[in-house]
C-alpha cells in the first residue's frame, strides 16, 4: 500500500525543537512533526527528503535513541487510539502512541492485562517494541517482543507493510528491538493475558552484601516477578547488599487485602494507571541536590529500615510495577547536566566476571541500582535481553570519572559475551557494538534492503554506525 493510496493530506512543516532522552544528558535540535493519524505519519515518511528521520514516543529512552540532529523527528504521541480488543483470542490492537497505562486501562474491563511491563507506565506501544522492553518477569515470560503478533510498519520508501513472523520474518524480527531504525511503527497487535488480580503478594528479603544477593537470587525462581534494589555505595563487603523482592499475583478469587496500611496504599484500579503523580519535581532543580554523601546515607537508611524478611506482603499492582511514577519528572533531580542509566547483561555461568563488573563500579557514584535475572534471548539482532544477570545503574553525568569507569566496565562485559542496552546508552564505543551484538551484520543487510538511502537515522544510530556507515 502506498501513501498515495492512503489519501492523506498531511502537509505540516513541523517545529524546530531541542530534544533529549529521559537522562537529559545529550541534546540535539530537529524538526518535529506531530501527525494525528497513521496516514499522516506515513506521508511524513514518504515526503521526507533531507537529513535523518526517526519516530519518537514519550521520550523515555534514557539516551539519544529518539533524536535526529539536524533531521526530522516524528512525534507519535497523538496516535494513541486502541483500535480493537478481542477478549476471546486475548488480543489488543492499538496505534503506536498508545501508552502502557492506556493499554492496561483499556484491557482492565475485560479482565485482561499486558504480559510484560517496564518500570514506568509512560512508554508507548511502538517504543516498547522498538526497545524490546523487559520487566520483573523476564525469567519466566521473556521480553515484550515475544508477545507481539503483528506490526504495521511504514518503511523508508513510504510503503506500509503488515508484518508477522510469517509474512516477512527478517523484517519483523529486526523491528523487535530495532530502535526504530527499520521504519516507523504505526500500530501493532499484542497477545495479552488474564488479569489475575490488581494486587500482588510480595516476599522481601534483605541481604548483607553482593555474595549474599547472588546466593539468594542464583537458584530456581518459581515466582512470577523478581527484582532487587542494590546499595552500590555501601563500603567493603557490604557493597551490593540488597532488598530482594519476589512476588506473584493474588489469586483471581481472592479478596483485596483489608489491612489499614494496604487500604491506604490502594487506589482504584485501573484509574490509578492514569492518575497524577503524588509529587512533581520542578523544572529548575539545583544540579548539586544529589551528592554521594547524601545518597550513601539515604541508601543505608533504606536498607536498614527494611525487614530482614517479610512474607506475602500485599501490594497494589500499579505501585509495585511503577514505583518511580509516583514522582513526576524525577529525572530533574539530577539537574541540567542529567544522568546516565547504564544497563548491561552478563551471561549465566559468568558469575566470576559479574563480580569483576561490580568491582569496576566500586567508587563510582551509582545512586540507584536494580538487579534482575533474565531468561532466554528472543527478538531481533539488536534486542538486548539474553539469559543471565542484568544490572541497571543510575549515575550523574557530570561526576568525574564516570565515563572512563563505564568504558572499563564495557571491556569486562564484552570479554564474557555480554552486552549493553541500547535504549539506555549514551556513550558506548563503536568497536564494542559488533562484539556485543553478533548479529549486527544481518541488521545492516536488512537495512540495505528496506532503507537503501539510509533515511531512518537517529543520534544513537549515527553514533554507533547503525545507519549505513559501519563500525
Amino acid at each position: 500500500m502506498s501513501v498515495a493510496e492512503l489519501g492523506s493530506a498531511f502537509t505540516a512543516t513541523g517545529v524546530e525543537r531541542e530534544l533529549c532522552g529521559w537522562g537529559r544528558a545529550a541534546r540535539s535540535r530537529a524538526r518535529v512533526l506531530t501527525p494525528r493519524t497513521p496516514e499522516q505519519a506515513a506521508e511524513a515518511v514518504a515526503s521526507h527528503r533531507h537529513g535523518g528521520l526517526i519516530a519518537r514516543g514519550m521520550g523515555r529512552s534514557y539516551g539519544d535513541a529518539a533524536q535526529s540532529a539536524g533531521g526530522t523527528v516524528i512525534d507519535m504521541t497523538e496516535l494513541e487510539r486502541v483500535i480493537a480488543i478481542d477478549p476471546e483470542r486475548r488480543l489488543i490492537t492499538a496505534e503506536a502512541g498508545a501508552t502502557i497505562a492506556g493499554l492496561m486501562s483499556a484491557l482492565a474491563p475485560h479482565r485482561l492485562t499486558l504480559p510484560v511491563v517496564p518500570g514506568t507506565r509512560h512508554v508507548t506501544l511502538a517504543g516498547a517494541i522498538a526497545s524490546d522492553i523487559h520487566g520483573k518477569n523476564h525469567h519466566r515470560d521473556g521480553a515484550f517482543a515475544r508477545h507481539v503478533q503483528s506490526i504495521s510498519l511504514c518503511t523508508a520508501a513510504g510503503e506500509v507493510l503488515e508484518l508477522t513472523d510469517q509474512s516477512d520474518p527478517e523484517l519483523f524480527f529486526a523491528t523487535l528491538g530495532g530502535m526504530g531504525l527499520t521504519g516507523v511503527i504505526l500500530s501493532a497487535t499484542l497477545r495479552v493475558e488474564p488479569l489475575a488480580h490488581p494486587w500482588v503478594l510480595e516476599d522481601l528479603d534483605r541481604t548483607a552484601g553482593l555474595e549474599h544477593t547472588l546466593e539468594l537470587m542464583g537458584g530456581h525462581e518459581p515466582r512470577r516477578y523478581s527484582v532487587a534494589w542494590l546499595d552500590m555505595l555501601a563500603p567493603g563487603a557490604s557493597m551490593g547488599r540488597a532488598l530482594v523482592s519476589r512476588a506473584d499475583p493474588l489469586p483471581h478469587d481472592a479478596c483485596a487485602p483489608r489491612s489499614s496500611r494496604a487500604q491506604r496504599l490502594a487506589k482504584p484500579y485501573p484509574a490509578v494507571l492514569t492518575g497524577a503523580p503524588v509529587l512533581e519535581i520542578p523544572e529548575r532543580m539545583p544540579g548539586g541536590l544529589l551528592q554521594p554523601v547524601a545518597m550513601r546515607a539515604f541508601n543505608a537508611l533504606r536498607w536498614a529500615s527494611a525487614p530482614r524478611a517479610h512474607r506475602e506482603r500485599p501490594l497494589p499492582l500499579a505501585p509495585y510495577f511503577f514505583p518511580l511514577d509516583a514522582i513526576g519528572a524525577w529525572n530533574r533531580l539530577y539537574g541540567r547536566a542529567g544522568f546516565l542509566q547504564h544497563q548491561f547483561v552478563v551471561p549465566g555461568g559468568q558469575e566470576a566476571q559479574l563480580r569483576r563488573c561490580f568491582e569496576a563500579l566500586r567508587g563510582l557514584p551509582v545512586y540507584l541500582a536494580v538487579f534482575k535475572r533474565f531468561g532466554e534471548a528472543f527478538g531481533g539482532p539488536l534486542s538486548f535481553p539474553m539469559g543471565g544477570w542484568t544490572l541497571a545503574a543510575d549515575l550523574p553525568a557530570s561526576a568525574p570519572g564516570v565515563r572512563a569507569g563505564l568504558d572499563r566496565l564495557d571491556e569486562l562485559v564484552v570479554a564474557c559475551g555480554g552486552r549493553v542496552y541500547l535504549s539506555k546508552d549514551l556513550r558506548l564505543r563503536r568497536e564494542h557494538m559488533s562484539a556485543m551484538y553478533p548479529r549486527l551484520a544481518s541488521f545492516h543487510e536488512l537495512r540495505e534492503r528496506v532503507d537503501p538511502r539510509g533515511l531512518m537515522r537517529s543520534d544513537l544510530g549515527t553514533r554507533l554506525g547503525l545507519c549505513g556507515e559501519r563500525s
